[in-house]
């Protein structure tokens, strides 16, 4: 299924966005017409002045007791505030403002957890590891926002599959990043301590002391990364045992509980196209098992294609499935803006409904299929989508509609978070156990709390295992989504 840049890590703009996060409101202001002046946020020996982005260099710099060959760096930003048009290069030199020390003991109130209520279903939310940039969500916000108390699994995306090997995506957000003590899970910030672990990871492992219950799986490839899982097939061995190694790496292995394979798509074409053959998933899962042993999580996030013929039937899901822990068909972004001219329809909708653009293209299709190839719908949770997909220059109220393009969004156009929508264009309409909104020439379908009751109920009259949802940040700051998903499974 379409996932565009929501499920793309966006390397070269992520590194920018996250220094400029970093940089203090307290910066020297313009002085001088065109005297450009120069801030930055620690001490370090400049290396490399990386780029530019109008009046923002990002420049690496090594901490002062390390060299290039034995750290990985550390990226800085030097913000133009002056106003010669950002033409003037960044200093050479560091700043000598020594860097702050970071407190050393926890605060004097511990963070409040509260013990999950147990439905005996699994609640399982994908932390999409680029959000600590622009959008800023840390794995802190999954206990203020009251998630982490509702949450039995935490999918952590992504890893990549480079070469046909389990390989780090973004190793400055999952283990270098340095958090301070307001974003740190446990008021804590980290040190530059040698064989310190930082990032993401650092942060999932204070969760998990927090909530011991929350099992966290390494989600590897999606969208944009799924290219390598082609010369995976071709040697799965391989791959498996490469994934052990990483996911089991020393620096972090506490921190996983499992790993999990996002093939978009095995012998078919998503971002990229396979043609390994029907039983090269099979395969890559078995090597898996057979790496990672009996007591390991895992699992897969797979199509949710219920078309016949569709991608669920090019491939042999179901003998891969039976050495998984739990399967997450992607019954989300069925349609969506990525056709620009429409029609509009809703992009994850539970049922078929007169006027669908496509058969098969709704979850009910996708669950149905599974269990007609044996999978176990104790296994199988249903997907739920936490942002909404959507057309402009549309004038149609219901589906079906033409549409002139993308409905403009925060990050990219055709998409926007369920937090923003609810206040920016409300529901007017239902169609499939889902909603959907006209506003102005704007078209937008989304699920809220009440859809997702109605879908709770489906999975529960199924027998499914529960229910998981793409991704975290797209929920209010008060959970309203995990909460309508946890209070009806």
């Amino acid at each position: 299924m379409q996932k565009s840049l929501r499920r793309a890590t966006l390397v070269s703009a992520i590194v920018v966005v996250a220094a400029t996060a970093t940089v203090p409101a307290t910066q020297a202001s313009a002085a001088a017409a065109c005297a450009p002046a120069w801030s930055s946020t620690a001490t370090y020996v400049k290396d490399n002045v990386a780029s530019q982005n109008g009046h923002n260099y990002t420049a690496k710099w090594w901490t002062q007791n390390e060299s290039p060959a034995t750290h990985s760096g550390q990226w800085d930003v030097w913000i133009d505030n002056g106003v010669c048009g950002g033409t003037t290069t960044p200093p050479t030199t560091p700043p000598t403002t020594p860097p702050t020390t970071p407190p050393t003991t926890p605060p004097t109130t511990p963070p409040t957890t509260t013990p999950p209520t147990s439905s005996g279903k699994n609640v399982v939310g994908y932390f999409a590891q680029w959000g600590v940039y622009q959008r800023q969500y840390f794995v802190k916000n999954l206990v203020t926002s009251g998630s982490a108390s509702k949450l039995t699994h935490i999918l952590y995306a992504f890893g990549n599959t480079t070469g046909g090997q389990c390989t780090i995506g973004d190793s400055y957000a999952d283990y270098d990043m340095a958090y301070t003590a307001a974003n740190s899970v446990d008021g804590v910030a980290d040190t530059w301590d040698a064989g310190a672990l930082r990032g993401s990871f650092n942060q999932l492992r204070k969760l998990k002391k927090l909530y011991p219950n929350i099992k966290v799986i390494w989600s590897f490839g999606g969208w944009t990364w799924s290219g390598g899982f082609t010369q995976a097939a071709a040697n799965p061995t391989a791959f498996a045992n490469s994934c052990y190694n990483l996911v089991k790496d020393s620096r972090w292995a506490d921190v996983f509980d499992g790993i999990d394979i996002d093939w978009e798509y095995p012998n078919a074409c998503g971002l990229t196209c396979d043609a390994s053959g029907p039983a090269a998933y099979n395969n890559v899962i078995t090597a898996l098992r057979n790496k990672f042993g009996s007591s390991f999580l895992i699992t897969s996030a797979i199509t949710a294609d219920g078309s016949n013929g569709g991608k669920m039937d090019v491939a042999d899901y179901a003998s891969g499935i039976s050495k998984l822990n739990l399967v997450f068909p992607m019954t989300y972004d069925y349609f969506g803006a990525f056709n620009a001219q429409g029609p509009t329809a809703p992009h994850s909708p539970l049922t078929s409904y007169t006027g669908i653009p496509q058969a098969g293209f709704y979850s009910d299709a996708a669950i149905q299929k599974l269990k007609s190839k044996g999978v176990p719908a104790s296994k199988i949770l249903l997907g739920i989508g936490f942002y909404g997909r959507g057309w402009t220059g549309v004038t149609q109220a219901g589906p079906g509609g033409t549409a002139t393009g993308a409905a403009p969004g925060t990050y990219e156009a055709g998409i926007e978070d369920y937090k923003v929508l609810k206040g920016s264009c409300p529901p007017t309409g239902t169609v499939a156990g889902t909603s959907y909104a006209k506003c102005g020439s704007n078209w937008w379908s989304y699920d809220t709390p009440s859809t997702i009751a109605g879908k709770m109920t489906y999975a529960k009259n199924q027998g499914l295992a529960g229910a998981f949802f793409w991704e975290f940040s797209g929920d209010t700051s008060n959970g309203e989504l995990i909460t309508a998903i946890k209070n009806n499974l």
